[in-house]
């Protein structure tokens, strides 16, 4: 098979796997179903085309040469194998059964009973091989050291004399012997007897005619019970009850030929893995080299920009964020629409508390009574409500939806028409590992931007402590010499106080 049948493959498995998907996270949660067939039909279902994309998703993977592509499948196949086991579990606690028939399910579907078998993963084999072969090459050397264990010392050996042993070996072989003699003597006597009765009565005469009919009709018999049989043969072969007959040459069959191209495409496997773990090194080394001092740059300038709108629009320095909250990355991160609107209604409620008064806690109070009241009253109408069956939430479900939305993002419209070879992408290994170095980069720039920014923080204070210590001084000096002038002036008033007396 190609690379298209495979891609193709996986294409129709992601379809299906979307349909099921819609119904395992419906827009609103499903009534309790009260009806057991009914649920045990929905989850047969469920279970048949989960097989049916498991199956194809397998094949896929054990074929698919791409290393980047077989990540993401590898992804989805192990979150449907979880998926298969838990409806598994489903319905066993459902039926109180382990056996299961889908007699019914399979007709609707148009399916075989051979559709519903799980087959092993081959993944499961291959991925361990090695690991297999070192754990026998250990399990020998350590039964090489141990060397032969007598298991049958415990039991008690019959022991026997030689003598014995001989005579009973003797009687046997006398008893052979005398059974091949009288077989020989009785098959002469046989043979004397023939040849006296030939002697009496003369050889037997057949008419030539009445011999060849006899001939001719032994071989015309056995001619067409052989083309008979041959007939019957080609029949059952035509209506499809019996598999044709192997041919001689199995080298030119189109089943070994299929069998070495699977071998063939999982050594392609290794070689393209092997080159891929390779170029994630190189590619991070390149990034590191070439875009890495531009992008510590760029932050620089941002934190920099930052810290002096901070500054203008609130007089100082802003407090830099900690590891443990993201750094740097808090400060840039772009918000969604809803958790803007969390704020902005975060913001309204503390306006609107500081303005409510006493008829608000009344209001709230009275609310509190009718809900306990209400809760009261619902108890009984849940109870009601939750009886029958209901589905139990699931494990793998969102790690299928995650395979599913990066085979979306990333392969579902990815044109592939120069990558024959089914070779890694470099342009996805660059925006992985962009990403990995810009995370690395960012926890050396806090550091170096965090001691800019104690550094600032300490100028700052300093220009404010020396401000402070000049205005100090100058009033000081106007006050010493204002008290100086009115000492003066006193002194004069003190001289004229009388001058006229």
């Amino acid at each position: 098979m190609s690379h298209s049948y495979y891609n193709k493959q996986w294409q129709e498995a992601q379809a299906a796997l979307v349909d099921l998907l819609q119904q395992e996270n419906p827009p609103e949660p499903p009534k309790p179903e009260r009806d057991r067939l009914a649920a045990f039909q929905l989850l047969a279902t469920m279970y048949i085309k989960y097989i049916q994309i498991f199956r194809k998703l397998e094949q896929s993977y054990d074929q698919v040469v791409h290393p980047q592509k077989r990540r993401v499948l590898r992804h989805c196949l192990d979150g449907v194998m979880g998926r298969i086991v838990e409806l598994k579990h489903e319905m066993m606690n459902l039926e109180f059964s382990e056996y299961h028939y889908f007699d019914d399910v399979l007709s609707d579907l148009k399916l075989t009973p051979n559709d519903v078998e799980i087959p092993v993963p081959k993944y499961f084999i291959n991925e361990r091989a090695k690991n297999l072969k070192e754990r026998e090459k250990l399990l020998g050397q350590v039964l090489a050291k141990i060397g032969p264990q007598d298991g049958d010392k415990e039991k008690e050996e019959i022991r026997m004399p030689w003598e014995q042993a001989i005579r009973i070996i003797q009687i046997h072989e006398r008893a052979r012997q005398g059974r091949l003699r009288a077989k020989f003597m009785r098959e002469i006597r046989q043979q004397e007897d023939r040849e006296k009765q030939i002697q009496t009565r003369g050889p037997p005469t057949l008419d030539p005619d009445v011999a060849a009919m006899r001939i001719q009709k032994i071989w015309k018999g056995f001619a067409q019970r052989r083309r008979t049989k041959k007939e019957r043969d080609e029949e059952m072969i035509f209506i499809g009850m019996a598999p044709p007959p192997l041919p001689t040459n199995t080298k030119n069959l189109p089943q070994t030929f299929a069998v070495k191209t699977e071998e063939l495409r999982r050594k392609a496997q290794d070689v393209h893995e092997h080159e891929f773990q390779q170029a994630l090194v190189n590619i991070r080394e390149n990034i590191v080299q070439n875009e890495g001092p531009d992008l510590k740059e760029g932050m620089m300038d941002q934190i920099r920009q930052w810290f002096i709108e901070c500054r203008d629009a609130s007089g100082k320095f802003p407090e830099y964020p900690d590891e443990d909250d993201g750094g740097s990355a808090m400060i840039f991160k772009e918000k969604d629409p809803a958790e803007l609107e969390k704020e902005l209604s975060e913001k309204d409620d503390g306006k609107a508390k500081g303005k409510k008064g006493k008829k608000d806690k009344k209001d709230k109070k009275d609310k509190k009574k009718d809900k306990k009241g209400k809760k009261g009253k619902k108890g009984g109408d849940d109870d009601e409500e939750e009886e029958g069956w209901k589905m139990a939430p699931s494990n793998f479900v969102p790690a299928i939806n995650d395979a599913s939305d990066t085979f979306k993002g990333v392969w579902a419209t990815r044109d592939e028409t120069e990558n024959f070879p089914q070779k890694h992408d470099s342009e996805l290994i660059k925006e992985e590992k962009r990403k990995d170095v810009e995370t690395e980069i960012r926890l050396q720039v806090d550091e170096l931007m965090r001691a800019e920014l104690a550094n600032l923080k300490a100028a700052v204070d300093r220009e404010k402590k020396g401000k402070k210590g000049k205005k100090s001084g100058k009033k000081k000096k106007k006050k010493g010499k204002k008290s100086g002038k009115k000492g003066k002036k006193g002194k004069k008033k003190e001289k004229d106080l009388t001058p006229d007396r």
